[in-house]
């Protein structure tokens, strides 16, 4: 199973570019990868986000979702109602596409076939558009959606700005995909080991030399970490065990009386008459510990309650998104039919825009 994670204002492009300094060792730059479009109903689409946690594959899968906007009567004029749908570029390993697709192929009977990806057409004048060459991708969509031939973007598909999701693999299963690709000729073949040669004489004194560490001996050093580890918590206690020395407790009366006297007389000029009150003497016991006053009794004095921490305000996007949720929940309308509804795409449209989750709230109002 993956790990899938939000990465706000960013592109598939800028990922790719990136990947090998986010993800290390997880992230092989000489996979062969491939870009597909997944167009599944809008109201799946918290599921196509989160597909990757229940999905096993070998490297990371980058995805955004692009909404059709001027471009949608292009659409339209394919006999597509480009708000019925959610579209979905997805970028992933050409051995990881199998196991991507094969619950909704197998289980819900997605088709496939192939979308040309054009340029929309200058005429429409679009103020953050950029040309790029027309390219045909897979495409995988929901049997209840139309067959679309061509989907029309402002710029590539790899500088689609929003909200990438990232599914991040378990080092096991990135493993095994490096050991497929090795025995199907795909993808790499060798991890790129990064050495530099550096002759003798330019070679630093003072700088100590490097070790490269490469993926095949992580779990070697992993293991090796976690016994020295336990090793120095061992030999740690011992050592603790041999330094210990008691603590000097409260001296015995015989060797007070043995080290010093036990009173000290001062004497008197002649004629002086003696003090009255008592002669204190000087002692070596250690003083007796002071007296701590008793606590007071719980019933005579009140424990102040802490005051309650005020709630966050409720912005207006949040508090008509809960008023619509609730409502519908209260005329019986089942929850994943919520998303039918002409106020639905409105309200988080808007939330979209303030920032706000929508998701979580609902999930936390259609559970109660």
């Amino acid at each position: 199973m993956g790990i899938t994670a939000m990465i706000p204002d960013m592109t598939i492009g800028q990922l790719a570019i990136e990947a090998e300094s986010r993800w290390g060792e997880i992230w092989d730059e000489n996979a062969a990868r491939m870009l597909v479009l997944v167009i599944c109903p809008r109201k799946e689409r918290k599921l196509l986000e989160l597909h990757g946690d229940m999905v096993e594959h070998g490297q990371p899968v980058l995805t955004v979702f692009h909404r059709p906007r001027q471009e949608a009567s292009l659409l339209e004029q394919q006999g597509f109602n480009s708000r019925d749908a959610s579209f979905q570029f997805v970028n992933l390993a050409s051995p990881d596409l199998g196991p991507w697709m094969q619950h909704f192929i197998s289980n819900e009977n997605w088709l496939r076939s192939s979308i040309e990806i054009s340029s929309v057409p200058f005429s429409m004048d679009l103020p953050s558009q950029r040309p790029f060459e027309t390219e045909r991708m897979l495409c995988f969509r929901h049997p209840s959606l139309p067959a679309l031939e061509r989907y029309y973007l402002p710029f590539p598909p790899a500088s689609i700005p929003g909200k990438c999701f990232v599914s991040l693999p378990r080092r096991q299963a990135a493993e095994f995909a490096r050991q497929q690709a090795e025995v199907l000729g795909v993808g790499r073949l060798e991890k790129k080991a990064k050495i530099t040669v550096v002759s003798p004489s330019e070679m630093p004194v003072s700088a100590p030399p490097v070790e490269t560490q490469t993926a095949s001996n992580m779990d070697d050093m992993m293991t090796d970490f976690s016994a020295n580890m336990l090793d120095g918590m061992t030999n740690e206690t011992e050592s603790e065990e041999q330094v210990h020395v008691a603590l000097p407790t409260q001296m015995k009366a015989e060797e007070v009386v043995e080290e010093s006297p036990e009173h000290v007389f001062v004497p008197l000029p002649p004629g002086a008459q003696p003090d009255p009150a008592p002669v204190q003497s000087v002692s070596t016991e250690a003083p007796a510990a002071p007296v701590t006053p008793a606590e007071p009794s719980g019933n005579n004095v009140p424990i102040p309650e802490p005051e309650p921490e005020p709630e966050p305000e409720m912005s207006n996007v949040e508090r008509e998104f809960r008023e619509l949720v609730t409502g519908l929940l209260a005329a019986g309308v089942d929850p994943k039919d919520m998303m039918d509804d002409p106020r639905w795409e409105d309200l988080t449209e808007r939330a979209a825009a303030e920032g706000f989750e929508t998701w979580p709230v609902f999930l936390q109002l259609a559970a109660m």
